[in-house]
């Protein structure tokens, strides 16, 4: 049974982000439960991803389970062009509560596609006022999803060289990371100076796939308060950010400069259904109410604003605000302050940094910080073979669990790394 699930597998799907030729064969997951996954062959992992981030109440969450089933029984879809529901009201209102500097919600479907809703929204809103404003102002090693205007605005990418032809012209400044700050404002001024430019996106404080770089909500402040100067709308991609990643709600929350316009996903159904947000302030929303329909934002698909997606956030937003919850998070962060306090010197460890919830660090190679780095497979099997779920990013390590992870699963994944930097390490000598 479980070959043939496997051998079905092979000959009909195809994975993401993965090299069908060389891959090893999928593990077959019959349930989740908490921090957990199972196979068809009875062995447990640790998910220390949260599945690709999404995760954040744990799997087969019964409380969001149940506001799902209720809501199914009373109404599973409805076109949201004309129409609205109640779910999607509330969850308009109670979102907006935590994000005091937006006004309108626009719904979509996933990450890329709340990017691509925000990149539009910017041109469009110099558009409909007359002004020939439309380049766009993005960070290096940026990662905003994978259609054409999310991949645009990422960082110059291999996996992006198929498509480099099509893409459109982004500008791109230096991440600030400690020391390149002078440089990223100095190139900010000058692409503003010599370019009519509409928008700046980046990744508050975290670039996710980029390798979990991160840096200061203080040179972020400066950049965005440059831009606001300038009359350029300011997006922040929060889709990987969002929901207490970095310790509060949003990443945004430690900046003193808003910004204009706010990607959400990933953690907003509690890693349950796709659905996503791009929120805008009222001053974007009004350029686009007029007589003269040419004006209207011509956008959406078929999913838009889904009563069982947005009944799941809800229910995402009502265990984000118990105390049980908050507290997991603290506890999270302690414990990761804990682990990183005690491996920051290791011989094996290039980089080591956390926010919140995420800590991450890099592994020394004889090659550069990268994607590609050759010790990823080896570290993803390492990792797999001692049944817990870590997705480096090249030689990259990451935790970003789910928040109910319990302390002795959180310990069982610090233990493994732990073996892994002694193991790599002492191979490298």
């Amino acid at each position: 049974m479980n070959m043939n699930l496997v051998e079905i597998d092979k000959n009909n799907i195809w994975h993401p982000f993965t090299q069908m030729k060389t891959a090893d064969n999928p593990l077959v997951i019959t349930k989740g439960k908490d921090a957990l996954l199972y196979d068809d062959k009875g062995d447990t992992y640790i998910d220390a991803v949260s599945s690709w981030w999404v995760n954040v109440h744990g799997h087969s969450n019964p409380y969001i389970a149940k506001k799902i089933y209720q809501q199914l029984q009373t109404l599973e879809h409805v076109i949201f062009a004309g129409f609205t529901h109640q779910p999607a009201i509330e969850l308009s209102e109670r979102l907006l509560h935590y994000l005091p500097h937006q006004d309108k919600i626009f719904f979509s479907d996933n990450g890329s596609t709340a990017v691509e809703v925000a990149l539009k929204m910017s041109i469009q809103f110099f558009y409909n006022q007359g002004k020939e404003k439309n380049t766009i102002i993005a960070l290096d090693d940026a990662y905003h999803g994978d259609t054409f205007g999310a991949m645009s605005a990422g960082g110059d990418s291999h996996f992006n060289d198929p498509f480099k032809n099509h893409l459109f012209k982004i500008k791109r400044i230096p991440t600030p990371v400690v020391g390149r700050e002078k440089e990223c404002i100095k190139k900010l001024k000058k692409i503003i100076k010599n370019n009519k430019v509409c928008s700046f996106i980046f990744e508050p404080l975290i670039q996710g796939a980029g390798g979990m770089i991160m840096y200061d909500e203080k040179i972020l402040d400066e950049l965005i308060a440059i831009c606001k100067k300038n009359n350029i709308l300011c997006i922040a991609d929060e889709v990987m950010t969002g929901f207490y990643r970095t310790g509060k709600i949003f990443a945004s929350n430690y900046l003193k400069n808003k910004p204009d316009i706010t990607c959400l996903s990933k953690g907003l159904t509690g890693g349950t259904l796709p659905l996503s947000i791009t929120t805008c302030n009222d001053k974007i929303y009004n350029a686009f109410l007029s007589n003269d329909k040419m004006k209207t934002f011509f956008h959406g698909h078929s999913f838009t604003g889904n009563p069982v997606g947005c009944s799941a956030a809800l229910a995402s937003l009502d265990l984000f605000e118990k105390k049980e919850t908050q507290k997991n998070i603290q506890r999270i962060i302690k414990h990761h302050t804990k682990f990183y306090n005690k491996i920051k010197n290791h011989s094996t460890i290039e980089n080591i940094r956390m926010k919140g919830t995420i800590l991450a660090l890099d592994f020394k190679t004889q090659n550069d910080t990268s994607y590609f780095n050759s010790i990823r497979d080896r570290l993803y099997s390492f990792f797999l073979d001692r049944k817990v779920i870590l997705r480096p990013l090249g030689n990259v390590v990451y935790i970003m669990p789910p928040y109910c992870i319990t302390k002795k699963q959180l310990y069982k994944v610090y233990s493994v790394i732990e073996e892994a930097l002694n193991t790599f390490g002492n191979r490298s000598k």
